[in-house]
């Protein structure tokens, strides 16, 4: 690989590939397990970030034949436009790279500039075309949060994924079967294989920036789809949930303690989204998110020391970087390199 050893020197000389050392993390060798038979958990795989924007893929379609493990949407739900809108700046108005497909054939064939329902029909199409196709993870950014009062809170939401997606999905239902939350559920069986998960979606949701920065906001969408969760398992409707809500941002220790108030609502979170690094350099012991068998999306991969491009590395460049983060134990690493889908199907066993 490209820059092999110079990467790996330069994070030493930074002090990164020191703290690697002390958590006992080594990339993985060429003799690992095959990814396919590990749990989803113990893999380590390569997503884009924004997928729908057209300045990367022309269609949503060309996102999904990339190979990416993860596919990011942005979502708005404000009063000023009507339905779920996808795009990345304009509250107002879709703008995006989705057509609404109803077959494999109009995957590129139709109007882009769709709703959700519009991306997550696509996916179905797509799916229906490419049967037993690796697993993906979906990560929705909910811009300005849920609006229930609108008619697009996280019941609607589920009943919106559930009819474009249905048997395509892997719910939270599914995971926590037998177990009474998610928390207990993962750290009891663990992700099911990928091999197990081929043919499916995944989804995470997460706080957006516009939410974050509302001081008027105090219901964020990670605490509200949590509570969704917490309350359909009381009632006995946990399978009708189609996301998994995530901790947003990188914290030492475990995250759920300061941020939930509300103790019911921690063991509903075993996704965890935030800046890589921060994981690697800030003093994070990612071994614990590990053991645990949770979920770790590791953004802004490129911005890692020595940084590289955000959308243009060399293979080499880009290959040491998901070596690097799957030894720090990323399950998902994110970055823009749209233009290297020969590593972005790359996935390797974690740590």
């Amino acid at each position: 690989m490209g820059q092999r050893k110079s990467a790996v020197v330069s994070a030493v000389a930074s002090g990164l590939g020191l703290a690697l050392m002390a958590m006992g993390a080594a990339a993985p060798s060429a003799g690992a397990a095959d990814p396919g038979s590990l749990p989803y958990s113990a893999t380590t795989g390569v997503g884009v970030h924004n997928a729908y924007e057209k300045s990367k893929y022309t269609h949503f379609a060309d996102a999904l034949d990339s190979g990416a493990a993860l596919l990011e949407l942005d979502v708005w739900t404000n009063f000023s436009g009507g339905g779920w809108r996808v795009a990345h700046n304009n509250p107002l108005a879709n703008d995006n790279n989705c057509v609404n497909a109803s077959t494999a054939a109009e995957l590129r064939a139709k109007p882009r500039n769709q709703s959700l329902a519009g991306c997550l029909a696509d996916l179905r199409a797509w799916h229906d075309a490419n049967s037993g196709h690796r697993p993906i993870l979906i990560k929705i950014e909910m811009k300005d949060g849920f609006a229930a009062n609108l008619g697009r809170g996280p019941a609607q939401f589920d009943a919106l994924v559930t009819g474009k997606l249905g048997d395509a999905l892997y719910r939270p239902g599914d995971l926590a079967a037998g177990h009474a939350t998610l928390d207990e559920a993962v750290r009891a069986k663990g992700w099911p294989a990928r091999n197990a998960l081929a043919g499916k979606f995944l989804i995470h949701l997460i706080p957006g920036t516009v939410e974050e920065s509302n001081p008027f906001d105090s219901l964020w969408t990670d605490r509200e789809y949590a509570t969704h969760l917490r309350d359909l398992a009381a009632s006995g409707r946990l399978g009708s949930a189609a996301a998994f809500p995530a901790v947003h941002r990188a914290e030492a220790g475990d995250p759920r303690t300061a941020r939930y108030a509300d103790a019911s609502l921690r063991p509903w979170f075993v996704v965890f989204d935030g800046d890589a690094s921060a994981y690697v350099s800030g003093g994070i012991d990612t071994g614990w998110y590990a053991a645990r068998n949770y979920l770790l999306v590791m953004t802004d991969a490129h911005k890692v020391a020595p940084a590289i491009s955000a959308t243009a590395p060399t293979e080499a460049q880009a290959r040491d970087r998901v070596a690097l983060l799957a030894a720090a134990r990323a399950s998902v690493l994110t970055s823009d390199w749209y233009t290297l889908p020969s590593v972005l199907s790359t996935v390797v066993p974690r740590g």
